[in-house]
């Protein structure tokens, strides 16, 4: 079984597909971004009852105590829930919940339930990626299958279509260079948990090279993981780059017990990835993290809806098992807020296969991350609800999951998370970035043990 992490399919898949080339938006729809809108896109204003505040700038300010690498606390650490949603209240608060959190909380209306914390819209980016977002706004399209025409920034922050939207999420601002550990657990039906990859990555966004808009030529992501576990797994390693174009996308691994390396075929979509132990597709990563060319998208409307944010708290306890129940992440350490998301829903088209026909997606207005989504098989039935936790990091600054991204298959029981990191030294940590020649096969060759 290759080793392919839980990342691997940012490598392997292609970006957002279409078959129409969309216009950008007028000067003045893009001049709104410095009026009624933030500069990413979203609703400067909050809601009418006040439950959602006005973005003010987001959250900037350095945690105390915080070193680059270590781990980040929590800046709402003090803050108790306002309430609770659980199976015995459900239907008072169900119509701002996704279909996927309501089915969790009667699956298991024991040890499940939304803790919902006050909003705080942090999410922030550096002036230049700003400054990007507001040109990318009236030059970026999608041709074909490529975004073209967008750099180090929101591609379309006033998007007109459902693809446009994913783009952005593929895109979302989470730093240029970093290096993190990563950790991901498959839990069984029958409540075991079992440790299915660990090691460290290297992580780089051409896309975001700040000032170097000149010299991109397309290749917007990069990585380079080591796997140090399971014991059969030590040693084995991947890199690659994605590039706008998937046709210019390569990838390669190192197999110890070959000791060589080898290139990897174009695993996509509902692929099922060996680092999840076969219960988790590629284009469930980070939520969403593959092609849509198969899918009719469908922007279904702007909803409030509770979903996890500003989740440094379940990153500060110190064992991973703090955080991990028999059936589901420990709700004492995730919060929910109240924010305004885009859905979006993907139909399987005529003469594609996928085994999840339908999916609904539900993505941050502020941060463009898809925090949430749900996935219907080919029966009908609600099958996988898909979640990830974004992360206040006001070193970048940024609000984006750190790695941490999951799902619970509602129908078998089984489940995945990834990103847990509880027990790992170094959780995310910016680095100068890397030369190109860092993440090719060659490199990897050179450094490859046992």
């Amino acid at each position: 079984m290759n080793p392919i992490t839980h990342w691997a399919p940012a490598l392997l898949c292609a970006l957002v597909a279409t078959t129409t080339a969309h216009a950008g938006v007028t000067a003045q729809e893009a001049a709104r971004l410095k009026t009624d809108l933030t500069p990413l896109g979203g609703e400067r204003a909050g809601n009418k009852d006040g439950s959602i505040p006005a973005w003010t700038g987001g959250y900037t300010t350095a945690i105390p105590g915080f070193k680059n690498g270590g781990r980040r606390g929590d800046p709402f650490a003090n803050e108790k829930p306002l309430y609770s949603v659980t199976a015995d209240n459900l239907a008072q608060h169900a119509a701002k919940l996704t279909e996927g959190t309501q089915a969790l909380l009667k699956k298991y209306p024991k040890t499940f339930r939304v803790d919902v914390y006050k909003t705080h819209r942090t999410a922030a980016a550096p002036q230049w990626v700003y400054d990007n977002t507001q040109k990318n706004a009236t030059n970026a399209r999608i041709e074909g299958d490529v975004v073209t025409g967008a750099y180090g920034g929101i591609p379309f922050p006033i998007p007109k279509t459902g693809q446009e939207i994913m783009a952005n999420h593929e895109l979302h601002w989470r730093g240029e260079a970093w290096q993190a550990d990563f950790r991901g657990y498959l839990g069984t039906a029958s409540g075991q948990r079992v440790l299915s990859v660990e090691g460290r990555g290297d992580f780089q966004m051409p896309y975001y090279a700040e000032g170097q808009a000149d010299k991109f030529n397309g290749e917007h992501w990069q990585i380079r993981l080591v796997n140090s576990g399971p014991p059969v797994r030590a040693g084995e390693a991947i890199t690659g780059s994605m590039n706008l174009d998937q046709d210019k996308s390569a990838s390669w691994v190192y197999l110890t017990g070959q000791r060589r390396v080898r290139k990897l075929p174009n695993a996509c979509c509902d692929t099922p990835t060996p680092a999840s132990a076969g219960v988790a597709s590629f284009d469930e990563v980070d939520v969403f993290g593959g092609r849509s060319d198969r899918f009719d998208w469908k922007i279904v409307g702007k909803q409030e809806m509770l979903i996890p944010y500003n989740s440094n708290r379940l990153h500060t306890p110190a064992k991973d098992g703090d955080v991990l129940l028999a059936n589901h992440l420990n709700p004492d350490h995730v919060r929910w807020e109240l924010h305004r998301v885009h859905v979006v829903e993907a139909t399987l088209k005529a003469g594609q296969r996928h085994q999840a026909p339908k999916s609904r997606y539900y993505v941050d207005e502020d941060t463009w991350v898809a925090v949430l989504g749900d996935r219907w098989d080919a029966k009908g039935q609600l099958w996988k609800t898909i979640w990830s936790h974004p992360v206040v990091m006001a070193d970048l600054p940024a609000t984006t999951p750190q790695q941490q991204w999951g799902f619970n298959d509602l129908i078998s029981g089984a489940w995945y998370a990834s990103g847990v990191v509880n027990e790992r030294n170094q959780q995310y940590k910016i680095v100068p970035r890397r030369p190109d020649s860092f993440f090719t096969p060659e490199a990897m060759a050179g450094d490859g043990v046992r």
